[in-house]
């Protein structure tokens, strides 16, 4: 009896032992940004997403552990001959991020070598279809066309292309030295195209601002010009008036009048002769104190012509009865 009782617990020892076995193997923990093909009996049947999930164990199993992580591949230098045969090295990096597992897994033998090929393959057709100097300067679209036709090429596959960039050119030493000449010359010919661009533009502004100064010269001679005619025509007025003035009192018969004119005349001529370059000493004639008189005539005349006028700005009066004197 006692025999019986101890087989019993060990068998049943043993299916607990192996129940805990079963339920451990069933339990299967994804970790996040990774995926799990499950297959039975050589079959794929379904993927494992992140967190717990539960397996028929001996049945059902692991086939593949998938990163979905965005992932990093260098592309290796290689020779690229392009359209006007200049031999270049170029290399690259490819970053992808793998989208459907199970065609990844299933669809192509080798993912990553495959996109390798791939990408090396569409750099060749690309590059090789542009000349050297596109192929320095274009780089965003050599990217951009690139990009495109892997990604095409890889969507069977499970798999997104997220970019392509092309990390390095090189041209051949030779290649090199013929480029830094071309550029040396070209910034050249453009310092000595500025150059005489601003010689031209100096020139012509030096030549309008003589055109602007001879215009301000010219104006300033008219202006001059009027003003000289202005007072030229002023004191022809004033002298023909003041001639008038004296006419009148001459034709009256006052003799200051004729004083004053003989007067003005006298002292003229003694400024001419005063003024001549080779006389240094002057002959006063006698006469000269007559000068005195004509003076004294001069303020009489003044004084009679003042008197004149305060008359005819007043009111008019009969006139007065010229005495013997007179």
């Amino acid at each position: 009896m006692n025999d019986t009782f101890v087989i019993i617990w060990i068998f049943l020892l043993v299916v607990l032992l192996l129940s805990a076995g079963l339920a451990f193997m069933s339990v299967i923990i994804v970790d996040q940004g990774s995926r799990y093909t499950i297959e039975y009996f050589g079959k794929y049947t379904r993927t494992l997403e992140p967190g717990i999930n539960f397996i028929i164990p001996f049945f059902e199993y692991i086939a593949h552990k998938v990163n979905m992580k965005e992932l990093v591949m260098d592309v290796p230098s290689q020779e690229v001959i392009t359209r006007d045969n200049a031999m270049i090295r170029v290399d690259g990096v490819v970053f992808y991020q793998i989208i459907n597992p199970a065609e990844a897994m299933y669809q192509v033998d080798n993912l990553t070598d495959a996109i390798l090929n791939l990408t090396m393959t569409n750099i060749r057709t690309v590059m090789g279809s542009m000349e050297l100097d596109e192929l320095l300067s274009k780089r965003d679209e050599i990217n951009h066309r690139l990009l495109t036709v892997v990604d095409e090429a890889t969507t069977p596959w499970g798999v997104k292309i997220l970019r392509i960039e092309i990390k390095d050119i090189a041209p051949p030493k030779d290649l090199v030295d013929s480029m830094a000449r071309q550029l040396k010359a070209e910034r050249d010919k453009r310092a000595a195209v500025l150059e005489a661009q601003g010689k031209k533009e100096a020139e012509v502004l030096v030549a309008e601002g003589k055109k602007q100064s001879a215009i301000l010269e010219a104006e300033g001679r008219k202006e001059a010009a009027f003003r000289d005619a202005e007072a030229r025509e002023r004191e022809a007025e004033a002298e023909a008036k003041s001639t008038m003035m004296l006419s009148q009192a001459i034709t009256r018969g006052n003799v200051n009048a004729i004083n004053y004119f003989i007067a003005l005349k006298y002292v003229e001529a003694l400024k001419e002769i005063g003024s001549a370059e080779n006389q240094k000493i002057i002959m006063m004639p006698l006469e000269a104190s007559s000068l005195i008189g004509s003076i004294a005539g001069i303020g009489e005349l003044a004084k009679e012509a003042f008197n004149s006028k305060q008359t005819s700005s007043a009111a008019p009066k009969p006139p007065a009865t010229p005495t013997a004197a007179e």
